[in-house]
């Protein structure tokens, strides 16, 4: 193969890559539309089917008045041959016969028409259900290509080292890094005034029986038990 054979051969295969993403891209596009070429051909059927079944109906009245007549002139007929007019009854009969060739031909057209209207009346529900269950599918095509755009949104947006959950995670913890340092210096700055003021030093003392606790509900009521009972007074005998 020749150089220009393989560079109109890389030229026609870019194409195609080229026409095959387009497609894929406007594939709902391209369905929708589809659908609705599908539904006018469908329109232009059944106005079709109706014209047919106009021209079917008047071959159908022909078709019976072709009956009645022959009907009427087997009456005639049979009422000459009761008459013995063998020569008018014989006249009559070639009127029948006539009647009954174009009769024949009338039945084999309507016929034809009664098969054709039964096609085609088939061959539109066929079409309406085809329809209509392309419709639900593309209606569940297109939830679920929302579903995954959403999806895929998402996902660009919270994965990733520059992604927005990891920058609201990185705000998160340093937040919580900062209230922890200041709970901290908080902490540490109580427990040095509690410190200079010797608070610790009692703290310590009253933990070693050293100094008295703080007064206590138990201790006021112990202390007043003790002022309404005063133990008695010894008496010394002379």
């Amino acid at each position: 193969m020749g150089f220009f054979s393989k560079l109109f051969s890389a030229f026609r295969g870019a194409a195609t890559e080229a026409g095959d993403a387009i497609i894929d891209t406007q594939a709902l596009r391209i369905l929708d539309q589809e659908i609705r070429d599908s539904k006018t051909h469908l329109e232009g059927a059944k106005e079709n089917l109706a014209k047919v079944m106009a021209e079917q109906m008047g071959v159908e009245r022909e078709v019976k008045k072709l009956q009645r007549a022959v009907r009427e002139y087997e009456d005639y007929a049979m009422q000459a041959l009761n008459k013995g007019d063998d020569r008018l009854a014989g006249e009559i009969a070639e009127k029948i016969a006539d009647l009954e060739n174009e009769l024949e031909a009338h039945q084999s057209v309507l016929d034809g028409y009664n098969n054709n209207i039964n096609n085609l009346k088939q061959t539109i529900r066929d079409t309406e259900r085809n329809i209509k269950s392309m419709e639900r599918e593309i209606s569940v095509i297109k939830t679920t290509d929302k579903v995954q755009k959403a999806n895929a949104a998402v996902a660009s947006k919270f994965s990733g080292t520059n992604s927005a959950l990891r920058s609201a995670t990185d705000s998160l913890e340093r937040i919580k890094q900062r209230q922890q340092q200041r709970s901290d210096q908080m902490t540490a700055a109580m427990a040095l005034q509690k410190e200079e003021l010797g608070g610790d030093l009692q703290d310590r003392l009253r933990q070693a029986g050293i100094v008295k606790s703080n007064s206590s509900s138990n201790s006021v009521l112990e202390r007043l038990r003790a002022k309404q009972n005063p133990p008695p007074t010894n008496v010394s005998s002379y």
